[in-house]
């Protein structure tokens, strides 16, 4: 395996991470939306990996990671009784995302660690380029 072919696997990862702490954090900043565009509460969204082939023979064909699909949330919302609440129905209570803030951070510190192994990926791989650099220059 060529060390441009484990920077190709490690990016693919660090690009699928990035779009989940996006999504973490979109999850957050709209637990408390009761309406959207698309009417009611807002619904979580997380993604769905899936391997990537990269074009690579042997067992690592299907080395890279892709975002396959961004799924939403079909779990009920959580309800509250705020009769005075401009979304409340008629029996006076409002629907709210069923957003856990626990969870999200949870799967935020995840993404993130799987975020940096990546770069501890990359960074590696680097330091064997460099040192090979080294040997050829030194001979």
């Amino acid at each position: 395996m060529s060390i441009s072919q484990i920077f190709d696997i490690a990016s693919t990862g660090m690009a699928a991470q990035r779009l989940r702490v996006q999504l973490i954090a979109s999850n957050v900043a709209n637990s408390e939306t009761t309406r959207t565009r698309e009417g009611g509460p807002y619904r979580r969204r997380d993604a769905v990996f899936q391997t990537q082939d990269l074009g690579f023979s042997g067992a690592l064909a299907n080395a890279g990671v892709r975002v396959a699909s961004i799924q939403t949330s079909q779990e009920p919302f959580l309800t509250r009784y705020e009769p005075g609440h401009p979304d409340a129905n008629a029996d006076g209570v409002v629907n709210y995302p069923n957003i856990n803030p626990v969870e999200e951070m949870v799967n935020l510190t995840e993404a993130s660690r799987s975020y940096e192994a990546n770069i501890a990926v990359v960074r590696s791989a680097k330091a064997m380029a460099t040192s090979a650099l080294g040997i050829l220059s030194a001979q």
